[in-house]
């Protein structure tokens, strides 16, 4: 995406304020206006002092009428921009963050959080700078220059040449320095994510760096992050630095050839001292604006990367995207289908391959399998953590493609293995689940999922502050608020992802009793590897490589002797041994 795209998109942006911005943009065709009198009605003034019956008290009382037009002008400018300006930005936050959010699981798996959040401060503090830039100067800027020269040329085209050449000079100096520092401006664009991405990774895994005695080592490697940015964005500034040089001598030159070619003019009669002094006039203020012409370039140059990573997370497409005419469903039965579904991260690496199976309203199913088989993945389709590439999955006997994603999501509800908890009180994290089910509702997940007793236990109880990904809490403690937070929600179809892999065998069987209630009359998929919960349920899927290579309940498939029964040998199962069912020997299906 090219500089001048850039600018133009950030522009685009200002559409849904469309009629303050026209209003501003007349206001700067004022201020424009008034910059451009200024020094004719100056060079009107000498000209008449020099006279004996001049009209110097008239064009003085002019001039100052319209420099208060000028400030009045101004102001006005300055307020409604700067309003408009931080109204867009925190709009764009809000767009940014609401366009992240619904972008797959693949791709944040790609992206560190650090980048993601440097990508949109940096990107909107950039977009609101040139929003004010855009109505303060450039607007008007640009409207001084484009009615500056032909008025120049019409007064005398001899010194008007002068201010062309000037012109010219700029834009030159200009286009060098942008062609020759572009590429370099890339790498030093990298180098700042990498920076931001080495804090974020330590920050967020501050425990390990410090029981692993590396703070020093990720403090240099930091210094060698930053050592290698600066020597990056030096060469770029040495460029930048240079144009400015040149730039301030092509301008002085300017108004010293002005003023020889003016006295030459004028001893020919070719132009009055009163005209000089307006062209100096001209001259100086079309330096002031080319100036900062060229700084909003330099500006924009160097915001051109962030800006251009700030459009191209919000040009990210989603994987998952409501169909035009999709449907509400409402509270769904919990029949599960999977027909023929495929699925793949990435083009030569086939997660799932022509998964199919059938699953009742209220069934218990356990998904087991060897580590990296896809049963994680399975089930992320049926909440469309992603979609299929082949075949579909039905609820209720409905596409879930043709539902709208809020209505799905609402009818299901996942315990993961990892809690995710948000940096709020304990109580926020709870509502997530309902956020509008009243206190006693809440205490009775809590108390169902042993997790009332250890809340009570907090100076603040349900207000107690969790910290960032629930550090503060035990992994008992985060998966006890996870479960609770699915009872609030009670959803007929439920996803245990390793629901229970942080509880000890005490505390699991406390909440036993509790989970029977929260599976009772839903569909529940169960990945785990407790043989308790895998023996009680209705109906195993045995994944491998992708596939369902057996399906059945717990005693036929010890009997027949197959990858579960392996599995079971190998102590898959062995968080739990008490009562367990021996596999049958390895003859036995003989």
């Amino acid at each position: 995406m090219s500089i001048l795209r850039i600018y133009l998109r950030v522009l685009g942006l200002l559409a849904p304020e469309r009629a303050l911005a026209i209003v501003l943009t007349v206001a700067n065709l004022a201020l424009a206006g008034v910059f451009f009198l200024e020094p004719m009605l100056f060079g009107r003034v000498i000209d008449a002092l020099s006279k004996p019956r001049g009209n110097a008290a008239m064009l003085i009382g002019a001039w100052a009428l319209v420099g208060f037009v000028g400030v009045a002008v101004g102001a006005l400018v300055s307020l409604h921009a700067d309003r408009m300006s931080h109204r867009r930005r925190l709009t764009a936050v809000r767009a940014y963050f609401e366009h992240v959010i619904e972008l797959p699981l693949s791709f944040h798996g790609n992206q560190h959080t650090g980048k993601l959040l440097r990508v949109m401060h940096i990107g909107t503090d950039n977009l609101s700078a040139l929003w004010l830039g855009f109505f303060r100067e450039h607007l008007t800027t640009l409207l001084a220059i484009v009615v500056m020269i032909p008025v120049a040329v019409a007064i005398n085209w001899k010194l008007a040449l002068l201010m062309v050449a000037l012109l010219t000079c700029f834009v030159v100096f200009n286009a060098i320095a942008m062609r020759r520092t572009r590429h370099a401006q890339d790498r030093v664009q990298d180098y700042h994510h990498r920076i931001s991405t080495h804090v974020g990774d330590v920050l967020g895994n501050v425990t390990v760096v410090q029981s692993f005695t590396r703070t020093h080592e990720e403090v240099r490697g930091l210094k060698q992050l930053i050592a290698q940015a600066l020597a990056a964005q030096y060469p770029v500034l040495n460029g930048w630095a240079t144009l400015s040089v040149f730039s301030r001598a092509a301008s002085t030159l300017t108004i010293v050839a002005i003023f020889a070619l003016g006295a030459a003019l004028h001893v020919r009669g070719e132009i009055s001292i009163g005209g000089i002094v307006s062209f100096v006039g001209f001259a100086l203020m079309l330096i002031g604006r080319l100036e900062q012409f060229a700084t909003f370039i330099s500006n924009l140059f160097f915001q051109s990367n962030s800006l251009r990573d700030f459009f191209e997370m919000l040009d990210t497409k989603a994987a998952v995207s409501e169909a035009p005419d999709a449907v509400a469903l409402p509270r769904v039965r919990g029949d599960v289908a999977f027909e023929h579904v495929g699925f793949a991260y990435e083009p030569c690496r086939e997660a799932l391959r022509d998964l199919s199976f059938r699953i009742p309203a209220g069934s218990k199913v356990a998904v087991v399998g060897p580590t990296g088989a896809g049963k994680t993945t399975a089930l992320s389709l049926l909440y469309r953590a992603a979609d299929p590439a082949s075949g579909r999955i039905t609820v209720d006997g409905v596409d879930i493609r043709n539902t709208t994603l809020e209505s799905l999501r609402r009818n299901v509800a996942v315990v993961f293995q990892e809690p995710g908890l948000l940096h709020r009180s304990i109580e926020e994290n709870l509502r997530i689940g309902d956020p509008d089910a009243d206190n006693g509702a809440l205490e009775t997940a809590a108390r169902a999922a042993q997790a009332h007793a250890f809340i009570a236990e907090k100076p603040e109880g349900y207000a107690t502050a969790v910290s960032e990904r629930g550090r503060s809490l035990s992994g008992g403690e985060r998966q006890r608020l996870a479960i609770a937070r699915a009872m609030l929600k009670d959803a007929p179809i439920l996803i245990l992802d390793e629901a229970t892999s942080a509880l000890d065998n005490a505390t699991e069987a406390r909440i036993k009793r509790a989970m029977d209630a929260l599976c009772r009359n839903r569909t529940t998929f169960i990945i785990a590897h407790r043989l308790s919960t895998v023996r009680n349920a209705d109906i195993i899927l045995v994944l491998d490589h992708g596939r369902i290579v057996e399906q059945g309940r717990y005693q036929e498939l010890i009997l027949r002797n197959g990858l579960f029964a392996q599995l079971a040998r190998q102590d898959e199962f062995a968080d739990d041994r008490r009562g367990r069912l021996e596999p049958a020997p390895l003859h036995a299906a003989a």
